[in-house]
């Protein structure tokens, strides 16, 4: 649900926490009055200006710059009045508390409210107001919460192309030769009688198909900037002592799990990401699985196989120093066996075979597939590195990637459906111009999902709940 986009709203747009600098924020319709009370005189706009905070009896509860931004030159488009205080927790909430206090008195001479309905906002209501507003589309919008969770410098790179409006070009670009499209498909449903041939004199063929060629290049990046917001969760499993907890810690670059000889010694999900290339990846250490009689390695090794469920990938670890055990190499067949069969087809499952450098050199042969390595010398990590980039589905585009979400991807994807659907009425000897302008409308509200030009307000208050307070 909306919020109530009319009142006018304030909150603390600074992470929680103590810092050096706080900053609340404040939005709504003719902020002047209320300006004058928090900071006992009118500010000039857009302009930083050092003074007193004050409190409801003029005594100062802090010092800091205050900027007031006039609408519509600003970032929710409606007036705007930043407070950049001291960023203790206490002061920042005193500081709230007095623009609501501010807020609500009223005026001896005009007998109303400073500002009526002033409330602390909802998350992500700031840049839902700037959405409404005009000031930023969707794709945009839903950019500057990507750019603060972004994890790494690839992935914040991505979401300030987003932010500057890179994706949203695209999309606009796509819409416009769509209805450029539509509209010679309208021509001739609206003029049936004119002995012109609309669609072949404008070579309506070629345009779908140019069109389907742009599509499948923005999918490309699209799909390229969904791996680099989320990145791809890679389960690390087993049998005990096969080196999982060891290889976590070589592929992170730190000792994060406990490392022993001891069986077991694993006992629940360790968890850690890691950057190859920028792209995120979420590796889990998980128990060692076999059957075990200790009630507490028992629930370690049952997490194990629920870490392994919802993998997008796993990476089965074998010992090569015991590859010639049969008893050793029976385990692992019927448990690679079990987890095949308990994931969907398209999770893959690499074989890795593990202590290249302890193992005697005829053994190195029972690596028949997958990748060897030692986590202990480090010798093959690079290539596991750069198998997990192509099982996560990641390339090297040649131009810059803008960060996309899930949602981005599937509404392209609804797109290149429609467009194939209208290539075949198009193709076909006697279109059916009816169903070919439907799938062509079908295509547009497709792409304009992604940037915003329509939508439920469902999907806007799903979207921007998401953000943080002061977002």
């Amino acid at each position: 649900m909306l919020a109530r986009n009319t009142d006018p709203i304030a909150a603390i747009a600074t992470a929680p926490g103590r810092g050096g600098v706080g900053i609340v924020r404040v939005s709504g319709p003719q902020l002047a009055p209320l300006v004058r009370a928090l900071c006992g005189r009118d500010l000039r706009p857009r302009e930083a200006t050092y003074l007193p905070f004050l409190d409801e009896h003029g005594d100062a509860l802090d010092r800091g710059i205050a900027i007031h931004f006039p609408t519509p030159n600003s970032f929710t488009g409606e007036d705007v009045l930043e407070l950049q205080a001291h960023g203790g927790p206490v002061l920042l909430q005193l500081l709230l508390a007095r623009c609501l206090e501010a807020a609500a008195h009223i005026d001896e001479a005009t007998g109303r409210a400073r500002l009526p309905g002033l409330r602390v906002a909802q998350p992500g209501e700031f840049s839902q107001r700037a959405f409404l507003n005009g000031k930023l589309d969707l794709a945009q919008a839903e950019a500057i919460a990507d750019l603060i969770d972004a994890s790494t410098e690839a992935a914040a790179r991505s979401a300030s192309r987003s932010l500057s409006g890179e994706f949203s070009r695209e999309i606009h670009a796509l819409r416009d030769a769509l209805i450029h499209l539509r509209m010679l498909v309208e021509a001739t449903l609206d003029f049936p009688e004119e002995e012109i041939d609309f669609l072949q004199k404008a070579d309506a063929s070629g345009q779908l198909n140019s069109l389907r060629e742009r599509l499948g290049e923005v999918q490309a990046r699209a799909r390229q900037g969904a791996l680099l917001r989320e990145g791809i969760k890679v389960v690390i499993a087993g049998q005990p002592n096969a080196g999982k907890s060891s290889l976590l810690n070589a592929l992170a670059g730190a000792e994060l799990a406990i490392v022993s000889n001891v069986p077991g010694t694993t006992r629940d999900v360790v968890a850690q990401t890691i950057q190859i290339h920028g792209v995120p990846v979420h590796v889990a250490d998980t128990a060692g699985l076999r059957d075990s009689n200790d009630e507490v390695e028992r629930i370690g090794i049952e997490r194990a196989w629920g870490q392994i469920e919802s993998a997008d990938a796993i990476l089965f670890l074998h010992d090569l120093t015991r590859a010639d055990t049969p008893g050793y190499a029976h385990e692992d067949q019927a448990l690679l066996q079990r987890i095949r069969g308990t994931l969907p087809g398209s999770v893959p499952v690499l074989n890795v075979w593990n202590k290249s450098d302890a193992a005697p050199p005829q053994l190195e042969g029972s690596a028949r597939d997958g990748i060897t390595l030692s986590a202990r010398s480090g010798e093959g990590l690079e290539g596991l590195r750069q198998r997990l980039l192509e099982i996560a589905g990641w390339e090297a585009l040649p131009e810059g990637v803008y960060l996309a979400r899930a949602r981005h991807v599937q509404a392209l994807v609804r797109v290149g459906e429609h467009l194939a659907i209208a290539a075949g009425q198009l193709a076909a000897p006697m279109p059916m111009l009816e169903l070919l302008a439907e799938e062509l409308r079908l295509s547009q509200n497709a792409l304009n999902e992604i940037t915003g030009e329509f939508g439920s307000d469902d999907l806007l208050g799903v979207i921007f709940s998401r953000f943080c307070i002061g977002k």
